[in-house]
């Protein structure tokens, strides 16, 4: 959804990435932009914008999208109205950027979780106290409500809405096609640092690939600082430079999401696809599964197994 002045690099996130998600062939999702006065819509740079739907088009959307803006104060009565009425059928709204300004407004976030572009955080915490504000994040699930950071942050949330709607594959699918990260957690940092060049003349992006080859192998802090020939202490600073992550938070992310490939991809037994994954055990796959996605492996791979005998799972349209 366009709020005036929209954030032209925000509005053009969740056409590009969820307009790549291709389930059986066909696509995952039908996006449509809208806007409450169809036509010219003003923007916050010198690029002009025309969008064709007014809001008649979320009326049969599963999901609403509200991208960056700088409206405050000034938020069109009649997109309030559309989003409370959204929110009580039980749709799922997200916003990109500053558009978690107009949820607020809308009354969607009080003494929920959200996040917002952190430049704007102090602001958006002055204006909605009632909102548990997490500025650090890339982008928080609370309910139906899905709230993200800044720009590229908004291609994180919608890879997250494709690996919810359609599981990993799709997703990461998706994410290659962009030349994107895969699916990022979202509670990874928000504001990560460019790092120099470090002492070594490279960056851990050797390593990290030397690591995702061997997920299955009891990795450790020693064995990654090893290869990369640098003290523990080192690796665990650039690690949070370059991922905004720990090395050892890091390796969790890669081997949930490496079980999560395999249990919609394979047949493989619960034991096997936590040995091959690295979680070690089954009891681990079920806990760290579970706490990542609210499914036991059984229900993950019933929900989104990529056999063709197999029903699929996913929430179509957005």
């Amino acid at each position: 959804m366009a709020v005036p002045p929209v954030t032209t690099f925000d509005l053009s996130i969740p056409e590009l990435v969820l307009g790549e998600a291709m389930v059986d062939g066909a696509p995952g999702y039908l996006v449509r932009v809208c806007t409450a006065r169809p036509g010219s819509v003003a923007t916050n740079s010198s690029l002009e914008v025309t969008v064709r739907h007014g809001l008649e088009a979320a009326g049969d959307a599963d999901t609403v999208i509200v991208t960056g803006t700088g409206a405050r104060d000034d938020i069109d009565p009649r997109i309030l109205m559309m989003l409370r009425r959204s929110a009580v059928a039980g749709k799922r709204i997200a916003s990109i950027c500053t558009g978690a300004f107009v949820l607020a407004q809308a009354g969607l976030l009080d003494g929920r979780r959200a996040t917002t572009y952190w430049a704007k955080s102090d602001e958006f915490a002055g204006r909605y106290p009632e909102v548990e504000l997490r500025p650090d994040v890339l982008y928080v699930e609370d309910g139906n409500i899905v709230t993200s950071a800044g720009l590229s942050a908004g291609i994180d949330l919608c890879l997250h809405l494709v690996r919810t709607d359609y599981g990993a594959v799709t997703a990461n699918a998706v994410a290659r096609l962009m030349v994107a990260a895969p699916v990022r957690p979202g509670g990874q940092a928000q504001f990560i640092k460019t790092p120099l060049p470090p002492e070594t003349g490279t960056s851990l992006t050797d390593t990290r690939s030397w690591a995702l080859d061997r997920l299955h192998e009891p990795l450790t802090r020693a064995a990654l600082a090893n290869h990369a020939r640098t003290s523990i202490r080192t690796l665990t600073r650039k690690f949070h430079a370059e991922t905004g992550l720990s090395p050892l938070q890091w390796l969790l992310h890669q081997r949930i999401n490496r079980a999560q490939e395999l249990l919609e991809t394979t047949d493989l037994p619960m034991d096997r696809v936590a040995c091959l994954s690295g979680l070690a055990t089954t009891d681990s796959l079920r806990k760290h599964l579970s706490r990542s996605t609210g499914l036991t492996p059984s229900a993950y791979r019933a929900a989104f197994t990529q056999h063709p005998d197999r029903p699929r799972g996913g929430v179509p349209g957005a």
